[in-house]
């Protein structure tokens, strides 16, 4: 462990945080904006010094309270810079504020590209790691398996370094380490050369594609589709790497596609939803009549999508054997209680990794995602799927809705007691705990 040389951030303000979501806010808090890793053990020291705790946030993407701070804020967005691209070994450090869609950027600049995303890029490289945050392909693991190096603020103030070979324990755990570990300073990530995604969009029915699951999944290299409530029909999405030339859409096609129809239009219709919900079934049924759509761009501009519409999210992984026996319970719950839903349901796939806290630790996972729309009752619909997805030994994704303890996760991970050791060696005051964090991990 090594301590740098200390200089003092600009004092504090109060502010008022809320996420992007709006379900989580936190009046009153004091606010510090580091830009350098020596401002970072300051706030730490300071914190300790003060019997307070920390809690670092990104760019709040999160639906649950894993940020959620409650005495002291400290806002990464000042901390936000590309440190180091090492094109031989194909690794890039970054600091830990640096959302996604800027680091994705000067990657495609340097030929570079992550090999995996999630299907938005406004998080920051630390939020996303710390939520294990994953996007989708069998052969691929979440954001947090790309990770080969990491620096870390303890609750002593010092900074360790660790990776597979120094410092283990630590960053075994911190690269899913729900903001409890310590304060990510610095990141660094196994990329590899840029390439293009070509790519097939098409409405399917549920039901056969249910059936040949398995083909599609492991016949491209990354596969997704949404289900989509009160009708048969799912939307697929199939990914093929390539080094082919780009062949993207029209920037006239791609605003109509990707802004109007998916943001605008869809915004609109959840609207209406809202106001009239019984309109709900009728409204859906124009979703899947989109047709078929082809096209490639680089990697980075299709696994990610703007996402203007608002809405409240719980995601489950799972055994992927059991994926389409659970989803069409998760249908079947649909029509037995008359859910309304204007959302389709979002199903993803992983490969295992072995991060303690990963939610596809030690086993090839999909992903169950529902949505209901900003302003509307989630709790019903929510805690019917959740009911479903603890028949699986369901793991609920840490950034988004879920009713899970200590007492319920302990035993859907294997590495689940070895992550709290370590905790407790390297934060036993809990200086970056909060109420979340209380209740998912029991101390």
């Amino acid at each position: 462990m090594t301590t740098t040389n200390q200089s003092r951030t600009e004092p504090g303000v109060l502010t008022n945080w809320s996420n992007w979501a709006g379900n989580q806010q936190a009046p009153g808090v004091w606010c510090m904006k580091p830009s350098t890793e020596g401002e970072l053990q300051f706030i730490v020291e300071s914190a300790v010094r003060n019997n307070q705790r920390v809690k670092a946030i990104g760019a709040g993407h999160s639906f649950t309270g894993i940020a959620k701070p409650e005495e002291l804020l400290v806002d990464l967005s000042s901390y936000a810079k590309v440190r180091r691209i090492d094109k031989a070994n194909l690794t890039v450090e970054v600091e830990s504020g640096m959302q996604l869609w800027a680091l994705n950027e000067v990657l495609h600049e340097h030929g570079l590209a992550m090999q995996n995303l999630g299907d938005i890029a406004y998080q920051t490289i630390a939020g996303a790691i710390s939520t294990s945050t994953h996007g989708t392909g069998a052969k691929f693991t979440g954001i947090a398996g790309q990770v080969v190096g990491l620096r870390v603020v303890l609750a002593d103030s010092s900074v360790v370094e660790c990776s597979a070979g120094e410092n283990t324990d630590v960053f075994n755990c911190a690269r899913v380490g729900l903001g409890a570990i310590g304060l990510l300073s610095t990141i660094t990530l196994k990329v590899v050369p840029a390439f293009n995604l070509a790519v097939v969009e098409e409405p399917m029915r549920v039901d056969a594609l249910l059936e040949d699951l398995n083909a599609h999944i492991d016949g491209n290299d990354h596969f997704e589709f949404f289900w989509v409530p009160h009708t048969g029909w799912a939307l697929t999405k199939r990914n093929r790497r390539t080094n082919e030339a780009a062949a993207p859409m029209s920037a006239l096609s791609h605003w109509y596609a990707k802004t109007f129809l998916e943001n605008y239009a869809f915004g609109a219709v959840c609207h209406l939803g809202r106001l009239r919900p019984k309109l709900i079934p009728k409204l859906a049924r124009a979703l899947p009549s989109s047709g078929r759509s082809e096209y490639s761009n680089a990697s980075y501009k299709v696994f990610a999508s703007k996402r203007i519409v608002k809405f409240y999210e719980m995601e489950y992984a799972i055994p992927r054997a059991a994926c389409a026996e659970a989803l069409n319970r998760v249908r079947r719950a649909v029509e037995d209680r008359g859910f309304l839903l204007n959302f389709p349901v979002e199903v993803r796939f992983t490969a295992p990794d072995d991060i303690p806290l990963s939610t596809a630790s030690r086993r090839d996972s999909a992903y169950i995602a529902v949505h209901i729309f900003k302003g509307m009752d989630y709790l019903p619909y929510f805690k019917a799927v959740e009911e479903i997805m603890n028949s699986y030994q369901g793991r609920p994704h840490w950034g988004k809705i879920h009713f899970q303890n200590a007492e319920s996760l302990t035993t859907r991970y294997p590495q689940f007691e070895y992550f709290r050791s370590v905790r407790e060696k390297v934060d036993p005051s809990r200086v970056f705990g909060n109420q979340y964090l209380q209740n998912v991990l029991g101390n």
